[in-house]
């Protein structure tokens, strides 16, 4: 697999996303087993990162992911993230210094590992300064219990005061055909710092597979339910979106996820998305994207698609981010 350059960090281009494993999604939970084999056969496939969080499940996940490393973590780039949950006692998010130590301990524990390869701040904290959070992360390196920081969902302003204390090796962010917030600020400002971007639901929570037409194959709990590109008319409207995709793929003797990933791709090394599955088909599919090339022709193609339908997030969980 060829690979990305995410600050310093320098790794094969195509990640896991590990959270749908644990939650949020339709065949969330399910057998150890089988998230255990999807993981193995990922590093077989040449994956090295993989994505989870303390508060996916809450805490299920990160112990997933630590079962599935033991014996391989020579192998792994183990990414988490702390900050949605608190356990100082304070209102979430809750990024004091105090906090970062007790969840940079619990996950260090679940992962069964003594040191985080990348550790993302998941919310900005408006409580507390992003001086202060570096600050803490910044002697946690030092001590060697972490070796990469992040951010998710970020302001460009914060990144870059955060960057001024430690040196910020990527930013998490929704980023594919189906959310292209970050073109305007981010990824000026992460080339301009010598960052990377680590794009979460490259596919758009599914639907650049094709495989989303209604709703009427998820389960009643599925958080896809409740977002306003899915519901309303706007999901309807947003198939002109994957239409094209799938158009292209045809083309190119692809899948609509295989195009939808050559597109992230294509925007340069130093972006390293990380599509989530729960299925070794559906994982191999996805690295199979390596090997896509898209024409100029259907690049333009693709940069010409229209905006989707819809913000993107509830209103809640939009004055969450851009922070």
């Amino acid at each position: 697999m060829k690979t990305a350059h995410l600050g310093s960090l320098v790794i094969p281009r195509l990640g896991l996303g590990v959270m749908g494993m644990s939650a949020f999604y339709t065949g969330a939970g399910g057998a150890d087993a089988q998230h255990v084999r999807t993981i193995h056969r990922a590093m077989d496939l040449g994956v090295a990162m993989f994505d989870t969080a303390e508060a996916y499940g809450p805490f299920a996940n990160e112990e997933l992911l630590g079962k599935a490393l033991q014996g391989h973590r020579d192998r792994a780039v183990i990414a988490t993230k702390f900050g949605l949950i608190s356990h100082t006692g304070r209102s979430a998010p809750d990024s004091s210094p105090r906090n970062v130590r007790i969840a940079v301990e619990g996950s260090l524990r679940r992962l069964r590992t003594d040191v985080i390869d990348l550790y993302y701040q998941h919310r900005v904290d408006p409580n507390t300064p992003i001086e202060e959070t570096f600050g803490a992360l910044s002697e946690l390196v030092s001590e060697g219990k972490i070796r990469h920081l992040g951010l998710s969902e970020a302001s460009a302003d914060t990144i870059r005061r955060a960057h001024a204390v430690h040196p910020v090796t990527a930013v998490q962010t929704e980023y594919s055909l189906w959310t292209r917030d970050a073109e305007d600020q981010l990824l000026p400002a992460l080339k301009a710092l010598d960052a990377g971007l680590v794009p979460y639901s490259p596919l758009g929570h599914g639907f650049l597979t094709g495989g989303i037409r209604t709703l009427d194959g998820l389960a009643p709990d599925d958080w896809r339910r409740s977002n306003p590109r899915f519901t309303g008319d706007n999901l309807q409207g947003n198939l002109a979106i994957v239409d094209e995709v799938q158009a292209i793929a045809l083309e190119s003797d692809a899948t609509a996820a295989q195009v939808a990933l050559a597109w992230l791709l294509a925007r340069g090394p130093a972006v390293a998305p990380i599509p989530g599955t729960t299925r070794v088909a559906r994982l191999e599919e996805n690295l199979a994207a390596d090997l896509v090339e898209l024409s100029p022709g259907q690049l333009a193609r693709l940069d010409a698609l229209p905006r989707p339908q819809g913000e993107r997030h509830s209103p809640a969980d939009m004055a969450a981010i851009d922070r």
